[in-house]
């Protein structure tokens, strides 16, 4: 690897971690010596690189640093276009385009020596079978999620027997075969999953739950950590 793109993924590393990270452990991911790693941060410090750390203790890089954005290794683009692929299939309408979208401005603004990797990918997504149509705009739950709005919803479970809710959504999974709304729901007192191809009718509430919606996301995989296999219902 060159000098240059070793400090290139420097960067990147340190990007991906919040806490401080040793040269031992960057210097394992790059394959290189730790002295290379220590001479390669001097360099970066030197050229106003906001790192901060000492040897043996960690390196972090500080926040507000910007790079362009568009410097993405081969295997960046590759990844970038594998998971728009997976999202145009999984996804709902609205993240489905966008996911087009996306692979056509990756297209656009990559150097042309990388653009048979966007266009003519070695990587692809598929999928089994059609998910199940959406009755209601998932675009608006995910706006809901994002700004910390309740929902009212209209549901319909495995057996078609009709619930009125009123649920704080944290997230939705998209999962292979169906897309799956997780939520804190007011009538069972508990988190519960809610197939959204099952929900007839959705309103965002002007009312905001009490909690932010990480903080109902981490008690949910608390409660899933904790809950046996055999406890655990895929949706209401």
């Amino acid at each position: 690897m060159r000098r240059a793109d070793r400090l290139f993924q420097i960067i990147q590393i340190l990007r991906r971690h919040r806490r401080p990270l040793t040269a031992d452990a960057i210097a394992a991911e790059l394959e290189t010596s730790k002295r290379s790693i220590y001479r390669d941060i001097a360099t970066l410090m030197a050229q106003r690189v906001p790192i901060r750390g000492e040897a043996g203790v960690g390196y972090v890089l500080e926040g507000g640093y910007d790079m362009p954005p568009l410097m993405l290794t081969a295997d960046e683009i590759e990844a970038a276009v594998l998971g728009a692929q997976m999202v145009q299939i999984r996804g709902d309408t609205a993240l489905a385009r966008a996911a087009q979208d996306l692979i056509a401005k990756i297209a656009a603004a990559v150097p042309e020596r990388l653009r048979p990797i966007v266009l003519e990918p070695a990587s692809l997504a598929t999928q089994r079978k059609a998910l199940p149509e959406d009755l209601v705009d998932v675009a608006a739950i995910r706006a809901a999620i994002h700004s910390g709005c309740k929902l009212r919803i209209d549901y319909r479970d495995e057996q078609a027997r009709a619930t009125e809710r009123c649920v704080w959504p944290i997230t939705i999974g998209y999962l292979e075969t169906v897309r799956m709304l997780v939520a804190w729901c007011e009538l069972r007192t508990d988190f519960r999953h809610f197939r959204t191809d099952r929900i007839q009718a959705v309103e965002v509430l002007e009312e905001r739950f009490p909690e932010r919606p990480a903080v109902l996301r981490a008690k949910w995989r608390k409660t899933m950590r904790n809950q046996r296999p055999d406890e655990r219902s895929d949706a209401e």
